[in-house]
């Protein structure tokens, strides 16, 4: 959730929401009764007013801040960042169209798909027993810190924070860590062994296009800049800019994501029974 606080003026109320329908798509699949359906959409309902108002605030700051930072350019250096977003724009629908491309240029076989379903089914309990050796890990003290962190709507890192872990705890923490990742790194290769070759082949060059348009897009991002040619004037006057609206924007971005997780936390408690 923490991509809630670098979302884009205009994107952050759809999120707001997508996160929850995302979860709700997902619980369509399990056997509910009538009355946990009633009751997850009575939570909805319910919640749905609070993201969307917690998103319009965040929203809000974020078209502030652009409005103020535009007032400082010229009308060139506007210009040249209307030119910029157009460009964007463009090279966003290229990617989409890539992906799609891609998924069908591979070309998978039904017995391809049915491989994956299945290497996932077998994958997916080992990496669910392996996280299970986290159980007991906190103490009742920690787990109240993170269940207070969690609602106060701050990242991983400053829910880690604040439990101040022991050494054994952070040991046992990264041990669990690394078997996570080992499991799921085999699950990837299982995937990729169902492959032929030739599609091994098209994955590599995909992987490689990736890699050249983000290096693309870097120095694209940087020429822009320069051709800018903003003035230390103007360079200063940004910079108090983002120095006055980050922790607003930071404050607005946290306030959305504890929102939504309330949500997400009523509905996964009508699941649990």
């Amino acid at each position: 959730m923490a991509v809630y606080a670098a979302l884009p003026a205009g994107a952050a109320q759809k999120a707001g929401e997508k996160g929850v329908v995302i979860l709700v798509e997902r619980v369509q699949d399990l056997d509910l009764t009538d009355a946990q359906e009633a009751k997850i959409a009575d939570i909805r309902k319910e919640n749905r007013p609070k993201v969307q108002e917690a998103a319009k605030d965040l929203t809000a700051l974020l078209k502030e801040e652009e409005q103020k930072v535009m007032a400082v350019l010229t009308p060139d250096q506007k210009a040249k960042i209307a030119a910029m977003k157009e460009e964007r724009d463009e090279f966003r629908d290229e990617r989409l169209a890539e992906r799609i491309a891609h998924l069908h240029e591979l070309d998978l076989t039904e017995a391809e798909v049915a491989k994956f379903s299945e290497i996932r089914k077998d994958c997916r309990p080992q990496i669910e027993k392996a996280m299970k050796g986290l159980e007991g890990l906190l103490s009742d003290e920690q787990k109240k810190a993170r269940e207070e962190a969690l609602k106060a709507g701050k990242n991983r890192k400053e829910v880690i924070a604040a439990l101040k872990l022991t050494d054994a705890q952070k040991e046992k923490l990264e041990a669990v860590g690394k078997e996570v990742c080992t499991l799921i790194r085999d699950e990837l290769t299982k995937m990729r062994d169902v492959l032929t070759e030739s599609q091994k082949e098209k994955l590599q060059e995909f992987k490689d296009e990736r890699r050249e348009r983000v290096r693309d897009r870097h120095a694209h991002r940087i020429a822009n800049m320069k051709d800018l040619n903003l003035t230390d004037e103007q360079k200063t006057k940004l910079m108090d800019i983002r120095k006055e609206y980050r922790p607003k924007v930071h404050e607005a971005g946290n306030k959305l994501r504890a929102t939504v997780r309330e949500e997400v936390e009523a509905i996964l408690a009508v699941i649990k029974g």
